[in-house]
């Protein structure tokens, strides 16, 4: 118990430091490493999953098909598709492509299941107000999604700020840097300090996505997803 009050000490200690908040190895640099992998990544997942999701969910075709891919790919190891690609290109490029296969699923299945759930009558008096197909998928059957929709892109959004630790271990940067670093040394205050860095970040993006949630779902709508 002693020892690992004693970590938690040092680690805190390290968190604290004013050489750890300067320079390319300080947090603040790493934490922008860690923001651009992670942001870059959810965005291209969410333009692809948003718009298949969307798509399939409207028209009601291909989604036996899209949901069991994106099931597939859910059992892949981000880990070792990492690995692969960086053997096949070393560069940040094929890490970043690890991480948007891994966003793409949740963000997928839950826009599509969230359309397809609509209420069928809500879709007809949509119609029968004489709206487009696009109208309905745009002002009806989105806005009554939307919580599951968000479900989605926050699972994702929690998935990919956690794994893109494994960015630091083909020697790239980011939080994960600490983590790495500190199994290398057996220095175990680098290796908390950096897991408290990334838990945290984690918990706000989740704050983020709920406070998103509060703003874009509609009250009636806000049982529908649980938080």
């Amino acid at each position: 118990m002693n020892d690992l009050w004693n970590q938690i000490d040092l680690s805190w200690a390290w968190l604290t430091s004013a050489e750890q908040w300067e320079g390319t190895n300080g947090i603040p640099h790493r934490l922008w490493q860690h923001l651009i992998y992670s942001g870059t990544s959810l965005f291209f997942a969410a333009l692809i999953g948003l718009a298949l999701g969307l798509l399939v969910g409207h028209t009601g075709r291909g989604g036996f098909l899209a949901t069991g891919l994106a099931n597939v790919a859910r059992a892949i190891p981000t880990f070792g598709l990492v690995l692969i690609i960086v053997v096949i290109d070393y560069s940040i490029t094929p890490v970043l492509i690890a991480l948007v296969a891994l966003a793409v699923p949740p963000i997928l299945v839950n826009t599509y299941e969230g359309v397809r759930g609509v209420d069928a009558d809500a879709r007809d008096a949509a119609r029968g107000m004489g709206m487009t197909g696009r109208d309905v998928l745009l002002r009806a059957e989105l806005p009554m999604a939307m919580p599951l929709i968000l479900l989605g892109l926050r699972t994702s959004a929690i998935q990919v700020v956690a794994t893109a630790t494994l960015a630091a271990y083909p020697g790239f940067g980011g939080l994960g840097r600490y983590i790495i670093d500190g199994l290398a040394r057996n220095d175990y205050q680098l290796v908390v300090g950096g897991t408290v860095l990334v838990v945290a970040l984690a918990l706000i993006v989740q704050a983020v996505f709920a406070l998103l949630r509060r703003l874009l779902v509609s009250p009636g709508l806000l049982g529908t997803a649980r938080s």
